[in-house]
């Protein structure tokens, strides 16, 4: 998405705004809901959470189990996409939601056309295979940016596609291999704890050509201080308070 990041915070300083794992914070996380909801507050970008069910799907959904967002239990992994499909991941968050479903990224892609950060979860052997196959698929590729903690699916991404843009997700403050990682695989972003930013961190990832996009950031005077750093994006769970509309 680089280098024409672009939100709205206050009316002077540039920033990606990002609603992670949709709008979140007002709708069931990972759902068409929180998606949409999302676009309708004018987010620039969502992101989200992919891994694969027992059959090999793509599915929207966090956690390795089922038990926090659905009513489900288990490894999300043992079932199969049918299995997933009637699974209530709604309820949860409030009575209104019932009903809403555990997506496939197809699903988001279709009907979500916003630029969409997939984050691949560790773990399962193919994920980032079966991913960029979907993306591609839905002719989804000059808007996805693929990310990760794991190191391996981005290796093994970046072999499969010249084209697919990556981002480095990172958590801990000494950021010198997360830039080496960036500069192995071609990556373009570095996806930052927000309490990992500095100054000085986000201008050796600026001279390494990397945008800097902060998480999770639902405060608006600790946005302050990351604007300051410099990032160019956050991912929050509230996009609504950092934008002009919702």
């Amino acid at each position: 998405m680089t280098p024409d990041e672009a939100g709205a915070y206050g009316d002077a300083v540039p920033l990606l705004v990002i609603a992670h794992r949709g709008a979140s914070g007002t709708a069931p996380e990972n759902t068409l809901a929180a998606f949409r909801r999302a676009v309708a507050v004018g987010a620039d970008m969502i992101e989200l959470d992919v891994q694969l069910s027992r059959d090999r799907a793509v599915v929207v959904l966090h956690d390795d189990t089922l038990d926090r967002t659905t009513d489900g239990t288990g490894p999300a992994r043992a079932r199969t996409l049918a299995e997933l499909a009637v699974l209530d991941a709604g309820s949860w968050f409030a009575p209104a939601f019932a009903g809403e479903r555990i997506p496939t990224l197809a699903q988001v892609l279709a009907a979500v056309r916003l630029p969409v950060n997939v984050e691949l979860k560790g773990g399962a052997e193919g994920l980032e295979e079966e991913a960029l196959a979907v993306v591609a698929t839905a002719g989804a590729l000059a808007r996805v940016v693929f990310s990760s903690f794991d190191r391996r699916l981005l290796e093994r991404l970046r072999k499969r596609s010249a084209e697919a843009e990556l981002a480095v997700l990172w958590e801990r403050r000494r950021v010198d291999d997360a830039l080496r990682l960036a500069q192995r695989v071609g990556a373009r972003a570095l996806h930052l704890r927000k309490d990992a930013v500095s100054r000085e961190r986000v201008a050796a990832a600026a001279r390494a050509g990397l945008a800097v996009r902060a998480w999770t950031v639902n405060d608006a005077e600790e946005m302050g201080r990351l604007v300051d750093a410099g990032v160019t994006g956050i991912f929050t769970d509230h996009p609504e308070r950092f934008l002009h509309s919702g």
